[in-house]
């Protein structure tokens, strides 16, 4: 059966989509990055330039893309990346976004940010969720969230640990960022923090990332973290691999390679770039996840070959929820699912075990 003529053939027409159907600001706040957005750009442009030694004469008529998680099983090693406030993309919000990512057989990882309450989230899913956490200047608060997540059925905890201070972001300044009416930090209603309006100048969120999240994140944090909470401990915004080794060292069951997107630290390495000295320090003790700038399957299996377990995806999750709610959402990752199919198999790679570091040059 033939692709009808207006369905999105690739995350780029998803994203074109998304444009049309969002307001500037909101497709402004998914879109950019920090500063001159190098390394936004950068992190598209990296995985581009890892050219595929392709094997042949493989038998490829049969490929498995199945993987676990931490212990849970994944349709393939695609998983939905935390990123803020979907209910500007859509009304249904995280609530979709859950749901589609089960139906894909897949995780989603829920941000701190949401504008729907974990509770709601994971009652929705039929897949596993981890909790994104940011963390608070007031500590009471930051346990109370490590708490509603355990007690919702999360099955992670994700600790994003490059983000002392926001990255500025220029885009959102410009247009003055903020959430409308009736709209806010669900997760944070019940702590008087939910709200996130105008500010004069600037953006709303970088103004509410001043005022309350917690700039002095030292590796007690991850200590305290473990002490008190059973969820397995994922540190997201890794680059180095001395910060890896000495991750596992504090107790992190996960690694993750991360640049935020290109939305911090302007001139940031790209994941692709940071991604092989990571997998090398993590030797197998623990799973290593990557983001950034993955935009089709191929990506997808450059990123196993340099050693990742799972590969996350945000805005592609983002533009197709925009465009069609849980059924973009479900469009998206398994566009990304059939094209790390065919990839591998025209790589000569039927399994993901095949896919080592001698495919890339």
């Amino acid at each position: 059966m033939s692709t009808p003529i207006d369905t999105p053939l690739n995350i780029d027409e998803f994203r074109a989509r998304a444009r049309e159907r969002l307001t500037r600001m909101a497709f402004d706040y998914y879109d950019s990055g920090a500063w001159d957005e190098h390394t936004l750009r950068e992190n598209r442009e990296a995985w581009r330039r890892l050219a595929i030694r392709f094997r042949t004469l493989v038998d490829v008529s049969e490929r498995d893309t199945r993987a676990t998680l931490l212990g849970r099983p994944m349709s393939a090693p695609i998983a939905v990346a935390p990123t803020a406030f979907h209910k500007l993309a859509h009304p249904d919000g995280e609530v979709a976004t859950a749901r589609a990512a089960g139906a894909a057989g897949t995780w989603m990882f829920l941000s701190t940010l949401s504008t729907t309450p974990m509770e709601e989230v994971t009652a929705a899913a039929t897949g596993p969720v981890g909790f994104q956490l940011y963390v608070y200047k007031d500590r009471a608060v930051t346990r109370e969230l490590v708490a509603r997540a355990e007690a919702a059925g999360c099955e992670a905890l994700v600790l994003t640990v490059d983000a002392p201070l926001i990255g500025r972001r220029e885009r959102d300044a410009r247009n003055g960022f903020h959430l409308p009416e009736g709209m806010g930090v669900a997760n944070l209603t019940a702590s008087g923090m939910a709200g996130l309006g105008a500010s004069d100048g600037d953006s709303g969120l970088a103004a509410y990332v001043a005022k309350l999240l917690e700039p002095a994140l030292t590796w007690d944090l991850v200590d305290w973290l473990a002490s008190v909470s059973r969820l397995p401990l994922l540190l997201k915004g890794v680059v180095r691999g001395d910060d890896a080794r000495r991750g596992l060292d504090h107790g992190a069951a996960g690694i993750w390679v991360s640049n935020h997107g290109g939305r911090q630290l302007d001139g940031a390495i790209s994941t692709a770039r940071a991604l092989p000295e990571v997998a090398a320090a993590v030797s197998g003790r623990a799973p290593v996840l990557v983001d950034g700038g993955v935009r089709r399957g191929v990506d997808v299996l450059r990123a196993l070959a340099l050693g990742a377990d799972c590969v996350c995806v945000g805005r592609p999750v983002l533009w197709g929820l925009a465009t069609a709610g849980q059924d973009g959402v479900e469009a998206v990752l398994g566009l990304l699912r059939e094209e790390l199919d065919l990839a591998m198999a025209l790589a000569g790679c039927p399994t993901l075990a095949s896919l080592t570091p001698d495919l890339l040059a």
